[in-house]
């Protein structure tokens, strides 16, 4: 098998090393605007200097109030492509691949951000989160929700559609659509958040068909020889009549055919009352395995994230064929320099950029 330190190709993007900075949002737009800013340079471009193979960016909204704060940031103008494209240079001329996050917070919208206390914003500077019904996020004091009609719907699917195309216009090598942790693309397939008796609503194929169409949106937008990722919540930690790991697995495929190039398997997030059986190292690696086994006949790659913390950890979770790319999000907080260690650790040798050769 490969290890963390082997190429991995998608299509025609060739990943230098397997190690993914998972997306992670800042909460730094401080206009309000969406714009990329100063930190969102510093903060993905230090990751590409230090080592990943792939940097993906942090949700970025496909329209405004698919935002989650209002210090979120956003994808759906040329204007927001044009703020992030010297960014996007800057990563790809230290060696990585750059990816961009497609999202829509759904009905965890309008919120303040986590070091604000997270809480729904009532009146100025909040406005109404959309979902597939009208039931809201069970904060404490919830948000009214905007049930979505068939037409809101296709302003979504829209939505993403044009994200992509923006995307592109700023230089992106993948898109990565976001369909977890309980915003709208995951509020749409689970069961938990998802009571509709229409096309998208119901059983299984019809709470499935959003995040199959948008999918199928951005792959048709995006360029043939770059790849396109899809981030799931394997399961909603909340028993068998959730969304579970089995449903995951028999979702996987058919969002391979509709032109997923690897699933980014994480977990929970679409209510309060989740219930994690465990946490530890490596704690969800074993659903990005199941994933992979229902993957064995597509040509469809998986990312593994979760409590990947080491470099001895990221190594085994490839070495082992547990999943194809190792997603670390906290490890990249505490060392922007990751990659360089860990390849140091394990024998291989870093990818160093000439100006820190010293010290390496």
């Amino acid at each position: 098998m490969p290890g963390l330190f082997d190429e991995l190709t998608l299509r025609e993007e060739t990943l230098r090393n397997r190690v993914a900075v998972s997306p992670m949002c800042q909460y730094s737009c401080e206009a309000r605007d969406g714009l990329a800013t100063d930190w969102h340079h510093v903060h993905l471009g230090s990751r590409a200097v230090g080592g990943a193979g792939i940097v993906i960016s942090e949700a970025a909204a496909v329209e405004p109030r698919g935002r989650i704060s209002p210090q979120d940031l956003g994808i759906w103008s040329r204007e927001h492509a044009d703020a992030l494209t010297d960014t996007v240079a800057f990563m790809k001329d230290h060696g990585a691949t750059t990816a961009v996050q497609l999202a829509h917070a759904g009905r965890k919208a309008s919120t303040r951000r986590p070091s604000d206390g997270g809480d729904p914003i009532h009146g100025d500077g909040g406005w109404t989160p959309v979902g597939p019904t009208e039931t809201p996020y069970p904060h404490e004091e919830p948000l009214d929700v905007e049930r979505l009609d068939k037409v809101g719907i296709a302003d979504v699917k829209r939505s993403f559609r044009e994200a992509a195309e923006h995307a592109l216009a700023a230089g992106f090598d993948v898109a990565e659509v976001h369909g977890a942790h309980g915003y709208l693309l995951h509020e749409f397939y689970s069961p938990v958040a998802n009571d509709r008796t229409d096309e998208y609503g119901g059983d299984f194929e019809g709470r499935t068909r959003l995040i199959r169409e948008v999918t199928h949106e951005v792959r048709d937008v995006w360029p043939d020889d770059k790849p396109v990722f899809v981030r799931v919540s394997a399961t909603d930690w909340m028993g068998e009549d959730a969304w579970t790991v089995a449903d995951t697995a028999r979702l996987a495929p058919l969002l391979a055919e509709a032109g997923a190039d690897l699933i980014d398997v994480s977990a929970g997030g679409i209510h309060r009352d989740q219930e994690v059986p465990h946490t530890g190292p490596h704690y969800q690696t074993p659903y990005a395995e199941r994933v992979r086994e229902a993957l064995s006949e597509h040509d469809c790659a998986v990312g593994a994230v979760g409590g990947i913390t080491t470099p001895e950890g990221a190594e085994e979770v490839v070495r082992n064929g547990r999943a194809d790319l190792a997603i670390l999000a906290r490890e990249h907080l505490r060392d922007p320099y990751f990659a360089l260690h860990a390849a140091d650790a394990l024998g291989e040798e870093p990818p160093v950029p000439r100006q820190y050769t010293r010290g390496f």
